[in-house]
């Protein structure tokens, strides 16, 4: 029989599809097996209206078979089956999908009920090619004895001749390249890699997958001396789970069974903290099955860690793992998530980004906060344990996008509690705060204990105040960010003004400040510009000295952006420092002494003072074997 040309596309249109559209040669498996599925989807709902089909819901199913000799690879379905001239329309017409026009037809017919299709390009037949140099289809339609063969051998055209099948259905056969040197084709041929492909791609797809497996079994009398060996046994086995766990009723599967389905398949040893089941049904349809972490991936705060949920349609993985469906500030959620209402592009690996997917987005978004709020409420033990691996990414999340989504997660944040020494949220300090307290007091440190040892909470404890002791690098641009929580302010003891002092206090400070102003500027001069200015403190009790900032650059910010790795010294930001000096201490009534009577020491007593305001505050000294020189010759 003469051969055909495709009618609708060129040479370069089909070498665009094998070689351009699908980014892993691998996925051409995915797409023959979607198309066996809507194959049997197409009959199973003709069973329904019509009793000449004769097969029962399970009798349905898909078969693969690999044929190393001959170099073949075939799937079979038992299907609706394609007559010559659906034939020539589908596989001879790229982009003319049959299962497009049956979807079309069945979103107006209401008795239609679940019936979901896969396929609806018509492109992904050609996949096939990609590791194929010839394909042959032989396939006999429903209620027709005439069987019919399309084969083909890529862009120069095909031939459809008659032919004998004994049952209904398709068969697709596939004629694997030889190995090149940068394709091994044989690994398609192997039951191992076949079984593999089946289970990433298609482990959900409603029908079962039959296949010869082969199998190693230990047999005692085996083997020439006796003492036994391995033997080859090959088994027909169904390699796809067919519903998956997410599909199923929520009364069939437990919790427990949630987790180890996690731990198998996101590789993580630990049980998460929280599983969200998610069946939503309307305008978009979706189920979804997230969780959220007890621990964080070792790669997790690299640059490597790539996050996403993976991504069904009616079964078939689409994404590996999808971004778009997670906000940033919630990346280390897992899970899947499964619509047929997505809009894909040709290939079926991206998204067209559309309404649906960013309704499904937002959905998900509102449910994890929810979920963390309620573990934080309701289980603070287990919402602890993730926080301790998470914190910084919600904290990050603050920060992110101009605090844009601070409101959101605000009151997913805890903070270590000076007075109550323990996590508590904003909200739990917030209504722990005595009718008078007008600000929310925090402190930044490298640890707790040196949060709570700063000379400047001695204030706020005196107070009767408590303070929050914060020890990651971006918590001070989170307070920054926030602003203030339940109408109060949020007060750093190092920079701001704590709005405890007593008027009487503040006025013998400034007339301390008055009086000392000559000292006052020779500690500065003697400094050398090492600090913006020196200052009587009225915050204070019992340390002698301690180091500030003006501006909006803090010394915790300062220490943030010195941590940066590539970015000069020259061009690194600083805080403008201010030095503190408590007016009734023993060290300033020493300091006073020196400058009337010996400059020179007092020089050198302003020099320790501020290298004692820098330790305090956890900053490095920039000689010490010059400090401690310094402070022995004041002996």
């Amino acid at each position: 029989m003469a051969k055909k040309q495709f009618k609708a596309e060129s040479k370069r249109l089909l070498d665009l599809m094998i070689n351009s559209i699908y980014t892993h040669k691998e996925i051409f498996l995915r797409e023959i097996i979607s198309n066996a599925s809507d194959a049997i989807d197409k009959l199973c709902y003709r069973s329904l209206t019509d009793e000449t089909v004769g097969m029962a819901r399970e009798d349905f199913l898909i078969r693969i078979e690999a044929d190393k000799d001959a170099r073949t690879l075939t799937v079979r379905d038992n299907g609706v089956g394609m007559t010559k001239e659906e034939l020539e329309s589908n596989l001879g017409v790229i982009a003319s999908s049959g299962t497009r026009h049956f979807r079309d037809a069945l979103a107006e017919d209401e008795a239609a009920g679940d019936v979901d299709v896969i396929g609806q390009f018509g492109v992904g037949f050609y996949s096939a090619f990609m590791v194929s140099d010839k394909v042959t289809v032989i396939s006999r339609a429903f209620g027709e004895d005439q069987a019919w063969k399309w084969e083909s051998s890529g862009a120069d055209g095909y031939t459809v001749t008659a032919c004998d099948k004994d049952a209904v259905g398709t068969d697709v056969i596939m004629h694997i390249k030889p190995d090149a040197d940068q394709e091994e084709y044989s690994a398609y041929l192997e039951s191992w890699k076949l079984k593999e492909l089946v289970k990433k791609y298609s482990d959900y797809v409603r029908w079962p997958i039959h296949m010869q497996v082969e199998r190693r079994e230990w047999d005692e009398k085996g083997g020439e001396d006796g003492k036994g060996a391995y033997n080859t046994v090959v088994e027909d086995q169904v390699v796809n789970t067919m519903v998956p766990i997410w599909q199923r009723p929520r009364d069939q599967v437990s919790d427990e069974d949630c987790k180890a389905y996690y731990k198998e398949h996101f590789h993580d040893t630990a049980d998460p903290v929280s599983v969200i089941r998610v069946n939503a049904e309307g305008l978009t349809s979706y189920r979804a099955m997230l969780f959220i972490p007890s621990q964080a991936p070792y790669d997790y705060y690299t640059r490597d860690y790539q996050p996403g949920l993976q991504l069904y349609s009616s079964g078939v993985m689409i994404m590996d793992k999808c971004p778009d469906l997670v906000p940033e500030h919630f990346r280390f959620v897992r899970g899947v998530v499964d619509s047929p209402d997505l809009s894909l592009n040709i290939s079926r690996e991206l998204l067209q980004h559309d309404r649906q997917l960013k309704i499904i987005a937002g959905n998900l978004e509102k449910k994890i906060q929810s979920e963390l709020k309620r573990l934080m409420d309701e289980d603070r033990e287990k919402y602890e344990t993730f926080y301790k691996a998470f914190a910084p990414q919600l904290k990050y999340g603050v920060v992110g996008d101009y605090g844009m989504n601070k409101d959101k997660l605000q009151d997913l944040l805890l903070f270590h509690s000076a007075d109550k020494d323990k996590l508590v949220s904003l909200k739990e300090y917030a209504d722990a705060m005595g009718e008078d307290q007008k600000k929310i007091y925090y402190a930044c440190a490298e640890t707790v204990k040196r949060a709570a040892a700063l000379p400047q909470a001695e204030t706020v404890k005196a107070a009767g105040c408590d303070m929050l002791c914060l020890t990651d690098d971006v918590d001070a641009f989170v307070m920054q960010m926030l602003g203030r929580y339940a109408e109060k302010e949020f007060c750093n003891v190092t920079n701001d003004d704590l709005g405890l002092e007593s008027d009487q206090e503040k006025k013998d400070a400034e007339e301390k400040a008055e009086q000392s102003k000559e000292l006052l500027d020779f500690v500065k001069e003697s400094l050398g510009g090492a600090v913006e200015s020196v200052r009587i403190s009225h915050k204070l009790k019992s340390q002698p000295v301690f180091l500030t900032t003006e501006g909006e650059v803090t010394l915790e910010m300062e220490k943030y952006f010195q941590s940066l790795p590539g970015v000069p010294e020259t061009e690194r930001i600083k805080a403008k420092r201010v030095l503190e000096l408590n007016g009734s201490h023993p060290a300033f009534g020493a300091l006073e002494k020196a400058y009337r009577e010996d400059k020179p020491r007092a020089a050198r007593l302003a020099m320790v003072l501020l290298a004692q305001a820098q330790l305090i505050a956890g900053l490095p000294l920039d000689d010490p074997a010059a400090y401690t020189e310094l402070v022995c010759g004041l002996f």
